[in-house]
């Protein structure tokens, strides 16, 4: 039953990020031409970029919302909810006119369609993991938790090729015109394999049984809304994940999303050439997260979590080193070694996310402070990053706001206690 949730909930992250980081590729690439056309290229990334940064402020917004009804209802029902929603946007920016031909209707309809996106994604991430944690073994969870994070690269590598194959087989003019629009429509075909999959798993068993708790338990009693008992027993958890999530949520988008923009635009590259470094280091990364996964569940999640924060602040100044060469073999090298580094905080945290809380606030509070430090992390990350970019025209600078990053995530980890091998029912009686 463990590999079946597994297989499900890796699938469904997989489309799930697949079409959030196909915009990411996008906006690096063409949506700067196609719907924020300006003399200068750099300000139109910058205008994509936001619309890219949108996304992410209605993910805390789904967080909430999928979070309440995960924990009154169950994940599953909201996991096909998510995958249903992300999905339809998607599908619908691969058909959207542009701005040569609307106007700025066009940018507004790609804006609603990302809210949409980051929406869905808001909800998507917290059920995946849960469903997964709370079907596993304690001794083994770090392990098999860290699958459906391994949706992350597999999405991204799977919206790299194609845009890479596309870039590879089209002129300029074809993938501007028409090309980028093929990935978008690809959704549709993996949505209808990742809903085939995940409406098989069974819901999870300690969610049932601490909702039958809970219904025993209640009486006349009104229960109360997941988020209000989160806010009330669990703030400090919840501050906790947060700043776990700065050094992790920076870092990737500024390897992954940012490198194509400092390849193309400041180093004069072809955009292959970034396509092909995220390409490989996405392929190395899918690997790499569930083996930290798995050395979290031997030597504890926070120690793990601390060798990726420390070791990407000292990786970050050679990534832009390695990149300023221009050689695409040591750019490729450079990407891979910062997932790596990235995969060793990012592998660990489904698991030590998901035993911070109880089952009765678990989707709300993993969900939450996931998704809120997303808004300062990941969806500023490749905007600040341009923009250090435009005006110091050096990735010192950038380097420098990782750093930062890296050190709130290593006082995080310090104030968290060790959640290795923690028995989640067990924990259900100790607190909310």
């Amino acid at each position: 039953m463990i590999k079946k949730v597994v297989g499900a909930s890796l699938i469904g992250t997989t489309v799930e990020w697949y079409d959030f980081f196909l915009y990411g590729s996008a906006a690096a690439l063409v949506f700067n031409k196609l719907f924020f056309p300006t003399a200068d290229p750099l300000t139109g990334t910058l205008l994509a970029f936001t619309t890219y940064a949108i996304g992410f402020l209605a993910r805390p917004l789904g967080g909430l919302v999928f979070g309440h009804y995960g924990d009154r209802l169950g994940r599953k029902k909201l996991l096909v909810l998510s995958l249903l929603l992300m999905g339809g946007a998607t599908m619908l920016m691969g058909v959207l006119p542009t701005y040569a031909s609307v106007g700025v209707l066009a940018p507004v309809l790609l804006t609603l369609l990302r809210l949409v996106q980051g929406f869905a994604l808001g909800g998507e991430w917290g059920g995946a993991v849960l469903i997964v944690s709370e079907h596993g073994d304690p001794k083994r969870r770090g392990f098999w938790a860290s699958w459906p994070q391994a949706g992350v690269p597999c999405g991204n590598l799977l919206a790299t090729g194609v845009l890479a194959v596309l870039a590879a087989v089209q002129s300029d003019e074809a993938f501007l015109a028409w090309g980028w629009r093929v990935p978008f429509l690809l959704s549709g075909v993996l949505v209808v394999i990742g809903l085939w999959i995940r409406l098989s798993v069974s819901e999870s068993p300690i969610f049932l049984a601490a909702q039958e708790k809970a219904a025993k338990e209640k009486g006349s009693e009104p229960e109360k809304a997941p988020a209000l008992l989160l806010l009330k027993h669990n703030w400090r958890e919840v501050l906790i994940a947060m700043g776990a999530r700065f050094a992790e949520n920076v870092s990737y988008y500024v390897i992954t999303a940012f490198i194509l923009v400092y390849v193309v635009t400041g180093l004069g590259l072809s955009k292959s050439v970034g396509l092909n470094a995220v390409l490989i280091a996405s392929a190395v990364h899918l690997i790499t997260i569930p083996v930290w996964g798995h050395l979290s569940d031997r030597f504890g999640r926070r120690s793990i979590y601390l060798v990726g924060a420390v070791g990407m602040a000292a990786w970050i100044f050679a990534f832009f080193a390695l990149l300023d060469t221009r050689d695409p073999v040591l750019i490729t090298v450079a990407t891979t070694v910062g997932l790596v580094l990235h995969g060793a905080m990012y592998g660990p945290q489904a698991a030590f996310f998901s035993e911070l809380f109880g089952t009765r606030v678990r989707y709300s509070g993993a969900s939450v402070g996931y998704q809120l430090a997303s808004i300062v992390a990941g969806a500023l990350a490749p905007l600040i990053a341009t923009a250090l970019l435009q005006a110091y025209k050096s990735s010192f600078p950038i380097a420098v706001y990782v750093l930062i990053t890296c050190v709130i995530t290593v006082v995080a980890i310090a104030f968290a206690r060790e959640t290795r091998g923690a028995d989640l029912e067990e924990r259900d009686r100790v607190t909310v």
